[in-house]
């Protein structure tokens, strides 16, 4: 079965054509954000599983940088799934489940399987025989446990574990043992696909009512509809069995994610679709699950703030209109997560990355100024000028005959106005003096402008809002 191999950042940046004036934008480097910035405080055991031969795994462990409560840590045991080069695949895969568990406080183990990165040995083939083929993950599984509670600072009445894929299943197969110092599992779209076996989804699912029958503990299982492992006809048969033999299970079904469901853990786009789901069930069973590390997940994204719709280009500030071709563009066909940071004379977009919003807003101080967030996946955040007035809708913006007291040279200045780059304002006065600046700070600039020997200027439009009221 596939695994979702470890997530990697994919940072691009859209400002390609830019004003002859400007200098060219350069590719992202490699070496931005695609981790928290918070320590992980890393360290990496072996643990003897088999003694003849000697056998033993490789080990994360990440340790969180504060507890909740008095210096020990609850535990979060998380397994991967299966790769079609075992001992090639990421020591760390799906990180954004470790993630979380280190944002609620927890100390977080992720054993390698016999024979994947540098853990030893191999796994064994059972064909169709999925049980056998979890029950073999599962010893080890166990005694990964037992060495991970003997570190320090360790909570050994608070445990759960967790698995993404064959992890989720080799979960699930553990589970059914009711090891009594285990609060509970998370599986993750889990299962098993093997090579050898002509029926794997039978398989599944007359498995999983075995596991039913036995397992006490209780679970939590996340699926999508457009997995591209396991159908919905397959993990809704499983869970049915599972459940209907007994077990306490809850099914979350995430709809759709993208091109792939069985992808979603390995992205920050996913976090909305399974987090909320997770603490709700971690309360239930009695297990922390309180964001207390925030810093370990990606901010959360600002509300849209009214300035324009995705799809107007032209409403996007500072830049030419080459520029809004090719950054705008280009950004609104890249895959969430991703965050777009425009600034006064440049903008960047971000797509991938722990956090798109820092990673875009950080490249895009490092070549122009004035920097903020434009868009976010497919909200326009950009927030209105502080110091613009609210719309009135007075008028349609394009109405040049409603606009009051303008002569044919204000008329004129008016229809330049339309056409200039956002962010700008327009200011009248009772006498026909008029003012329009586009740039950082427009509104005063157009009422400086007007004011320049004339008195009573008000502001008549703020980017594309009229915000003139009569009196």
């Amino acid at each position: 079965m596939a695994q979702r191999c470890r997530f990697r950042a994919s940072l691009i940046w859209g400002a390609l054509a830019l004003l002859a004036a400007l200098p060219a934008v350069a590719s992202a480097s490699s070496a931005d954000v695609i981790e928290p910035e918070a320590p992980l405080n890393e360290r990496i055991v072996r643990v003897p599983v088999q003694a003849s031969p000697p056998i033993s795994l490789e080990v994360t462990v990440y340790m969180p940088a504060h507890s909740a409560s008095d210096g020990f840590f609850p535990l979060a045991l998380v397994n991967h799934g299966a790769s079609h080069d075992p001992a090639n695949a990421p020591r760390v895969g799906d990180q954004f489940i470790p993630w979380y568990f280190l944002s609620r406080g927890y100390a977080v183990a992720m054993p390698m399987m016999r024979g994947y990165a540098h853990s030893y040995g191999h796994t064994m083939p059972h064909g169709c025989d999925v049980l056998a083929i979890g029950g073999d993950a599962a010893k080890d599984i166990r005694k990964v446990l037992d060495s991970i509670k003997e570190l320090p600072g360790i909570d050994t009445s608070k445990i759960v574990v967790a698995g993404k894929s064959m992890g989720g299943w080799n979960t699930l197969v553990f589970g059914a043992s009711n090891p009594s110092d285990v609060k509970g599992l998370l599986n993750f779209a889990g299962g098993v696909k093997e090579s050898d076996c002509k029926t794997p989804d039978e398989s599944l699912i007359s498995a999983s009512a075995d596991l039913g029958a036995r397992t006490r503990l209780p679970s939590i299982w996340f699926y999508g509809d457009n997995d591209q492992i396991f159908s919905v006809a397959t993990w809704r048969a499983m869970y049915a069995r599972y459940s209907g033999a007994g077990a306490h299970a809850e099914l979350v079904d995430y709809g759709a994610f993208q091109k792939d469901a069985h992808a979603m853990t390995a992205s920050g786009a996913g976090l909305p679709l399974w987090v909320a789901n997770a603490d709700a069930f971690l309360a239930r069973i009695g297990m922390p699950n309180r964001e207390i590390n925030q810093e370990y997940l990606p901010r959360p994204a600002p509300k849209a703030s009214g300035y324009a719709t995705i799809g107007d280009a032209l409403a996007v500030p500072y830049l030419s209109e080459a520029q809004k071709v090719t950054l705008y563009e280009s950004y609104l066909a890249a895959p969430t997560p991703k965050a777009l940071a425009i600034g006064s004379t440049n903008g960047a977009w971000v797509s991938g990355s722990f956090d798109p919003m820092r990673s875009a807003m950080r490249q895009c101080w490092a070549r122009s100024k004035y920097c903020q967030l434009y868009a976010v996946d497919d909200t326009v955040v950009w927030p209105r000028q502080e110091s613009a007035p609210p719309a009135t809708h007075f008028a349609a913006l394009q109405d040049l005959k409603a606009v009051p007291y303008l002569r044919a040279d204000g008329r004129l200045a008016y229809t330049r106005y339309l056409a200039s780059r956002r962010p700008r304002a327009f200011a009248i006065a009772p006498d026909g003096a008029w003012g329009a600046a586009s740039g950082v700070d427009p509104v005063n600039d157009a009422l400086a402008q007007c004011a320049n020997g004339h008195t009573g200027c008000r502001v008549y439009s703020v980017d594309g809002d009229v915000v003139w009221a009569a009196k």
